[in-house]
C-alpha cells in the first residue's frame, strides 16, 4: 500500500498550515481519516487552508476542499 497523490497533497497542505500557525503538527495528522481505494491511501477529512485577504475569498461553507483523486 502506498499514498496516494491526494494523500500526500493533504499532508503537504498540513504542514503548511501548522507552519503558517505555528501550531502542532501531531494534533492535525491525529484527526485526519484515512481510507483505502484502489490500494492506495486516500484522506477522507483534508484540512481548508484559508488566506486572509485572499481574493474572490468565498463563505467558510462554500470553500471546497482539496480536490479528491477521482476529480482530476
Amino acid at each position: 500500500m502506498k499514498l496516494s497523490n491526494q494523500a500526500m497533497g493533504t499532508l503537504m497542505m498540513t504542514l503548511q498550515k501548522c507552519l503558517m500557525d505555528q501550531s502542532d503538527i501531531t494534533e492535525m495528522l491525529q484527526q485526519l481519516e484515512f481510507d483505502v481505494q484502489s490500494e492506495e491511501l486516500v484522506v477522507l477529512n483534508p484540512p481548508i487552508l484559508r488566506f486572509p485577504g485572499a481574493p474572490g475569498k468565498t463563505k467558510p461553507e462554500e470553500e471546497p476542499l482539496m480536490p479528491r483523486e477521482e476529480d482530476m
